[in-house]
């Protein structure tokens, strides 16, 4: 169970990576949200406050393919769907955000497979 300080520490790593991070219309910004049991990500465009493209381990095409492990591969597929919906909507350059979370493992699997599929940031 999370202790009162580990939450404390948790809200300021977030606000010191929300900080550089903000999504424009033009550059709308990669977030991404990691749990044991799921990985989500998704594209915002800050300025409306709207979400323009989203994916994650519970999405449908994706349930079915992945297994109950979560591991790197499905976390690489996670973000070389949204790369895909995101080429799709015409979203080509993002900033991203990896929240609170270290850029290693699941986090930065996911944004290797979605540079890899054609997002640039």
């Amino acid at each position: 169970m999370k202790t009162q300080r580990h939450m404390k520490a948790a809200v300021r790593r977030k606000r010191h990576v929300r900080k550089k991070a903000f999504g424009t219309p033009e550059r709308p910004r990669l977030s991404v949200f990691r749990s044991n049991r799921n990985i989500y990500a998704q594209i915002i465009d800050d300025t409306a406050g709207v979400t323009l493209v989203a994916t994650s381990t519970k999405a449908k095409e994706l349930r079915e393919q992945t297994s109950k492990a979560m591991n790197k591969e499905v976390a690489a597929s996670v973000g070389e769907a949204l790369a895909k919906k995101a080429l799709d909507v015409g979203i080509k350059c993002v900033c991203f955000d990896r929240n609170r979370f270290k850029y290693h493992g699941r986090i930065k699997s996911l944004a290797d497979a979605a540079r890899e599929a054609g997002l640039v940031f």
